[in-house]
């Protein structure tokens, strides 16, 4: 007699959710026509980055390293938390993607 077990229920996708993201002067002379702030539905950081390289070809990788990680001279702060590229973003979350300051 063959039991017939239920499928399993297919895994959804984390739903976007639009973000609020303000992104560094420094970028602004590398993508001219890319606002410094403007709305994007991502559902965590990585997604945030894979939609603005969607729009702006390149821009992934002055975010980014090759690790995937976020460089070392760039920050990603939600909601005022720094944080990863894992990271989720809530509804409305406010991003800032800033340049890192150093000197002596």
């Amino acid at each position: 007699m063959d039991s017939l077990a239920p499928d399993p229920k297919p895994v959804a996708a984390e739903p976007r959710r639009p973000v609020c993201v303000r992104l560094p002067a420094a970028l602004a002379p590398l993508f001219p026509d890319a606002p410094r702030r403007l709305e994007v539905e991502a559902a965590t950081v990585s997604d945030l980055v894979d939609a603005l390289d969607a729009r702006w070809p390149g821009m992934r990788d002055r975010i980014c390293d090759s690790t995937p990680a976020i460089r070392r001279h760039m920050n990603v702060f939600v909601d005022g938390e720094r944080v990863g590229l894992d990271a989720p973003l809530p509804p409305g979350a406010d991003v800032f993607i800033l340049t890192a300051i150093s000197g002596g």
